[in-house]
């Protein structure tokens, strides 16, 4: 069930009964009709929570994650004290290039989810960029 932007706000403003996670899974859905992986040109699937932030290079055309990495790795927690920070993002995110360069991966599609570019989300796809990774 895709739902354009227009659709999703009428919604939400319309019926208060609309949980906040039916919002966010149909604010989702709507996004992914757009963004899709592939081998050339893979995913790169944010997910951010309140203390850390997890990335995946996914290839949707078999459904295969071919890269994963966050802020729980050992060479990110030791770096720095939380990963709650823009800091800690970027430094993910040049990691996560790093080792998709190694992976021969250079180009990705930007997923952000549900999530607002801006702040870690921000910082992540910025550190990626720095890193070497092509959007």
């Amino acid at each position: 069930m895709k739902l354009s932007k227009k659709t999703l706000f009428k919604l939400k403003n319309k019926n208060k009964k609309l949980k906040p996670n039916k919002y966010k899974k149909l604010k989702r859905q709507a996004l992914r009709g757009n963004v899709k992986g592939t081998l050339e040109r893979p995913r790169l699937s944010v997910y951010r929570s309140n203390e850390h932030i997890y990335a995946q290079i996914i290839d949707d055309t078999n459904s295969k994650t071919l890269l994963a990495y966050s802020t729980l790795n050992r060479s990110v927690r030791l770096s720095l004290s939380t990963g709650r920070t823009c800091d800690a993002s970027r430094l993910m995110g040049e990691k996560l290039a790093e080792l998709s360069l190694k992976k021969n991966i250079t180009k990705i599609v930007f997923d952000r989810g549900p999530y607002l570019y801006h702040g870690r989300v921000k910082a992540l796809a910025d550190g990626t960029r720095s890193g070497g990774l092509k959007f």
